[in-house]
């Protein structure tokens, strides 16, 4: 089964899902915390898997992939604790900077 994208370019994805219903069974991928989890990656802190948009996004995305070589067409965010609350709980002030 090919992967559809959702989202190119920063085109809107609903047109592109509401699509993929009308085609029949959509498939969601999988928890997010369970494959960065089995993949080696320590989310015991406060942000999950969140944490790693920041310090590991390739992770993130190397997650999304599996999920995707699966038979997944949807993915779900990374995004679970990724408020501006829980990053100063966490000790950041929720910016990335970027150098």
């Amino acid at each position: 089964m090919p992967v559809r994208s959702a989202s190119v370019a920063g085109m809107s994805s609903a047109p592109a899902l509401a699509e993929a219903l009308a085609d029949g069974t959509v498939v969601l991928d999988g928890g997010m915390s369970n494959q960065l989890a089995s993949a080696g990656h320590d989310l015991g802190d406060e942000l999950w898997s969140a944490r790693l948009l920041a310090e590991d996004p390739e992770a993130v995305t190397a997650a999304h992939l599996a999920y995707f070589e699966a038979g997944a067409d949807v993915a779900i965010t990374a995004s679970y604790q990724a408020t501006f609350e829980g990053s100063r709980g966490a000790g950041s002030d929720g910016r990335r900077r970027r150098g």
